[in-house]
């Protein structure tokens, strides 16, 4: 993943709805699955004892936790929901970010379909939970989940991870993103400084050429050649002029009479 440019918003955000889908699905599917093939309360070894099909409907959270409070349970999975795709469109950008949250967001519309559409009613759906693992909670409480729940839980340890390697939405590591706001502030500040030195040094440049005009006037009045302020000539000037002329026309004579003698 490093060295590759960050995604862009819409792709993000569409590869996170595309795993969430999937999961969805992959989630519901094995659900029915479950309830078409298997008979409540009846386990159907897979592996020996290590891994088993046992249909059970749950009315707690994750590997049969908190039963009772089915309502508190839709909530939290909704606000849950609402989070990841909150982030999705406005900061998630990074690749492993964008895995991640669209793995947890399928495995929490999985769930979160089953609060809301099975028995015993809206918001208090029992959760269709199929496998059996007896050894996880080390062969004290059998943990009976679903496809949804793996994804969940396998979900919420990967954010634990990504927060502790200081992997930010954008990408980015660290307090990356604080020093590059440090240092575009710094930035403006010294393009701001410099735009005022610069302002500064056209007003001393103007003051200069100001003054520069002012002697120029003042030393075409002094001038005793008869030159004109405006930049014309005085007639007692145009006839030193020509005179000056006239003496080099008579010198260049005299040597080209010299030459041919």
């Amino acid at each position: 993943m490093k060295g590759r440019p960050p995604l862009r918003g819409l792709a993000a955000g569409i590869v996170i709805a595309i795993l969430a889908i999937t999961v969805l699905a992959a989630d519901q599917l094995s659900k029915q699955y479950a309830l078409a093939h298997l008979t409540e309360g009846e386990p159907v070894p897979v592996i020996g004892d290590a891994l088993q099909w046992l249909l059970v409907f749950n009315p707690g959270a994750a590997f049969s936790m908190g039963e009772g409070v089915t309502w508190v349970f839709t909530i939290a999975l909704a606000l849950v929901a609402a989070a990841i795709v909150f982030l999705a469109i406005t900061r998630v950008r990074s690749r492993l970010w964008t895995v991640v949250l669209g793995l947890l967001l399928g495995g929490v519309l999985g769930n979160l379909t089953d609060r809301l559409l099975r028995d015993p009613g809206f918001a208090e759906g029992h959760v269709v939970d199929f496998i059996l693992t007896p050894w996880m909670w080390f062969w004290t409480t059998p943990a009976i989940y679903n496809v949804a729940d793996i994804f969940i839980v396998g979900g919420m340890i990967s954010v634990a991870l990504l927060v502790v390697t200081g992997l930010n939405f954008d990408g980015t590591r660290g307090e990356r993103p604080a020093e590059d706001a440090a240092a575009g502030a710094g930035a403006d500040a010294g393009a701001d400084a410099d735009a005022g030195s610069g302002a500064d040094a056209d007003d001393r440049n103007d003051g200069r050429l100001e003054e520069s005009d002012d002697e120029s006037e003042t030393r075409g009045d002094d001038d005793p050649s008869g030159a004109a302020a405006d930049g014309t000539s005085s007639p007692e000037g145009t006839e030193a002029a020509l005179d000056a002329t006239k003496s080099l026309s008579d010198e260049a004579g005299e040597r080209e009479t010299r030459s041919g003698a």
